[in-house]
């Protein structure tokens, strides 16, 4: 697909315009209505492609706890292996869209290799994603940092105390939730290890007070995400912290998301994954 189509689509989906300013311009870009409504399927989330792993698949058991943080009650989807060993926590922090079939997907496939994964609904002080994508980011927007901050560490101090869990817990997070993850890093020295996907960095002031090791997988055509790229590198090199850095060159945002037709990436995502899943296992290990 043209990239100015993919670009004016990260425009839109992260608050740049509303979806009638964007309708209007993907018109005007393709050349006519008709053109327009046949590449609006691809650029948008299909949820029906949204099950690598099934709910009903034996490696697994998902269920949907509440618990208290200092924001409010908060609904979470913990998936957990069904190998009866304890394991390492994962927070699985979702896109800008909430707690949707994809996330719940990605956070069943975490199972699967071995970690107690567990997906907050941040949202849910709000009264939880809605079905609505436009709205489920509307209501992201409004969400304050020390609302999200709480979430993070509630999230990742009950999965923490889990008898099935190691004590060792790390988060993974996807655009939106990349970002949290940063946050989390930032405010929280137990986080054991962190997971970004092209998600916004914290600020270079904020870098002393990560104790984390990192692993920041970035998109090369993510012009907005990768301007702050150079800055929080040079942080982590000053004050001495432990990461890893890729750019995936040819990928955009959201080359995760399968799906997302139009950004997804499979040969990138099956990389970055494999690289996630290695440093988790790493950093989580109890020995």
């Amino acid at each position: 697909m043209d990239q100015k189509y993919v670009d004016l689509f990260d425009r839109y989906t992260h608050g740049q315009m509303k979806r009638r300013d964007f309708l209007e311009r993907l018109t005007l870009l393709a050349g006519g209505t008709a053109a327009a409504s046949a590449i609006l399927p691809a650029l948008e989330n299909n949820y029906a492609m949204a099950e690598m792993v099934a709910e009903s698949d034996a490696r697994i058991a998902p269920e949907t706890i509440t618990y208290d943080s200092s924001a409010g009650k908060i609904s979470g989807y913990l998936v957990k292996p069904k190998n009866n060993q304890r394991a390492g926590g994962v927070i699985v922090i979702s896109e800008n869209r909430g707690l949707n079939p994809h996330i719940k997907d990605v956070t069943r496939r975490i199972a699967t290799e071995g970690f107690l994964a567990l997906a907050p609904d941040y949202l849910s002080i709000k009264g939880g994603t809605p079905k609505d994508e436009d709205k489920a980011r509307e209501m992201i927007q409004t969400l304050k940092p020390e609302e999200t901050v709480a979430i993070s560490r509630a999230s990742l101090a009950v999965s923490a105390a889990r008898p099935d869990c190691t004590g060792k817990v790390g988060a993974v997070g996807f655009c939106w939730g990349g970002g949290r993850v940063g946050e989390l890093a930032v405010n929280e020295p137990a986080l054991a290890a962190g997971v970004v996907y092209y998600g916004s960095q914290p600020k270079s002031d904020q870098v002393p007070a990560i104790k984390a090791p990192l692993l920041l997988n970035y998109a090369g055509l993510d012009e907005r995400i990768n301007a702050g790229i150079a800055d929080f590198e040079k942080a982590l090199k000053d004050n001495g912290k432990v990461y890893e850095l890729f750019i995936y060159e040819g990928a955009n945002h959201a080359f995760n998301n399968d799906t997302n037709a139009a950004r997804y990436n499979k040969d990138t995502a099956e990389l970055a994954w494999s690289r996630t899943v290695e440093f988790l296992s790493k950093n989580l290990a109890t020995a």
